[in-house]
């Protein structure tokens, strides 16, 4: 199993990056890809036309997303990813941390596809 962090810093506020995250239109916007959100724990999302489906595990309003997380890449038998985000707000806007565990064997790099599809496009839309 793999796990990697990635912290980047954005131009807005912890609350804004995180209502962005849980609402379907504007992270269809910021990232590019179609989503399907829900800012509500228990509820599934998918995320960059399909690619990408789970569920919200635990949120906590401003701070922290807790998301189960797999692509269309994964095999059935795999069992969800993890995918942690902590907003922090810092003098000129906000610091959000990324942390993907228990990525199965054999999967594509999703470091980096973090930083191509999500902090790069982000970073694009919020300024």
């Amino acid at each position: 199993m793999g796990s990697f962090k990635l912290s980047k810093t954005f131009s807005r506020s912890s609350k804004e990056l995180y209502n962005a995250w849980l609402d379907t239109e504007l992270h269809s916007v910021m990232t590019g890809g179609e989503a399907a959100c829900s800012n509500k724990e228990g509820e599934g999302f998918s995320a960059w036309d399909g690619y990408i489906t789970g569920t919200n595990k635990k949120l906590i309003e401003g701070k922290e997303i807790i998301q189960s997380w797999r692509t269309a890449d994964f095999e059935d038998a795999d069992t969800d990813s993890l995918l942690t985000l902590q907003f922090k707000d810092i003098d000129d806007g906000c610091e959000l941390t990324l942390i993907h565990t228990n990525i199965p064997d054999g999967q594509p790099n999703y470091e980096q596809g973090w930083i191509e599809h999500y902090f790069e496009p982000m970073k694009k839309y919020f300024g």
